[in-house]
């Protein structure tokens, strides 16, 4: 078995998180300004700051309204895993550890896992790292977690972004790219790009 581990990004890889913010901002077209608004925030943070300032300052930026990012926050029950996510990773799981490496709070982390109904060995928030990706400090949280060398350890991105913190660390990635995102300039090629995750225990077994 080439990879005895399998690290995934929750809220896009594993979960639908889009569709809940498009719910919130009350228009598709108004969520994904909001969520493009915060992925920039996320990714060029740095160390932690509170998630949901985040996601309020990422409203606000976009003409949005405070009470959005508090309507998210109060819906964060709603999410739902990818339809095919349950199966995969009952397929994968058998054998290997499985884990989640996500951008947000702790609080908010935990109620998201609590929606893919898979038990993990790690659960990685920015919150319980200290920083948010693509910096390095999660994702080497996560390999320490596994206690692997990081070879052994496969991560899903949801986001290109990603590409950028696992190729610090010397993370083998596979692109997760469900909502068909173009890649940014300079980001390492991963090892394979799925519009789903139905490719992924096809991959492991080759």
């Amino acid at each position: 078995m080439k990879y005895k581990a399998v690290l995934f990004d929750l809220l896009t890889a594993l979960i639908d998180s889009w569709t809940l913010w498009d719910a919130v901002a009350e228009s598709s077209a108004h969520g994904r300004r909001w969520r493009a608004a915060y992925l920039r925030l996320t990714y060029g943070c740095g160390d932690y700051r509170p998630y949901e300032a985040l996601v309020a300052a990422a409203a606000a930026e976009v003409g949005l309204a405070a009470e959005c990012a508090v309507a998210l926050a109060a819906r964060w029950g709603e999410l739902q895993p990818w339809p095919e996510v349950p199966r995969v990773l009952a397929a994968i799981g058998r054998g290997r550890a499985l884990g989640v490496v996500t951008n947000c709070s702790a609080a908010l982390g935990t109620q998201a896992v609590d929606r893919v109904g898979v038990p993990l060995a790690t659960v990685v928030t920015a919150e319980a790292a200290g920083a948010y990706k693509p910096d390095p400090r999660p994702y080497r949280r996560a390999i320490d977690a596994l206690r692997l060398p990081t070879e052994e350890v496969l991560f899903v991105a949801g986001s290109s972004y990603d590409l950028f913190g696992t190729a610090a660390v010397g993370l083998p990635t596979v692109w997760h790219n469900r909502v068909c995102s173009t890649m940014p300039k300079g980001a390492p090629p991963p090892l394979a790009m799925w519009h789903s995750l139905d490719a992924l225990p096809g991959f492991l077994e080759e």
